[in-house]
């Protein structure tokens, strides 16, 4: 059976509203083209799995962490260690 992917659509939407950003702030953060963000998001592709990694580690970098759980799912944490809220970088 193949693996789940951790980086689904809605995932990648709870990121980007959890963060405050744009799907044209993911874009740049990742270096993934909006118009791509916007049909994974969109559900009307999927996406590669390089991609998926890109977006994974602009996130990641913004201090989030997309982990699979058993039992749970897959779920999306704050790892940052001062507990200080997420700023919107312009």
């Amino acid at each position: 059976m193949p693996k789940a992917k951790l980086l689904t659509p809605a995932l990648c939407r709870a990121g980007r509203g959890f963060l405050d950003w744009t799907q044209t702030d993911l874009a740049e953060r990742s270096g993934v083209s909006r118009s791509t963000i916007r049909d994974f998001e969109g559900c009307h592709h999927d996406i590669h799995r390089a991609t998926s990694a890109q977006l994974t580690q602009a996130f990641e970098e913004a201090g989030l962490k997309i982990l699979r759980l058993d039992g749970i799912g897959t779920v999306i944490v704050d790892s940052g260690s001062d507990g200080a809220p997420h700023e919107k970088q312009d």
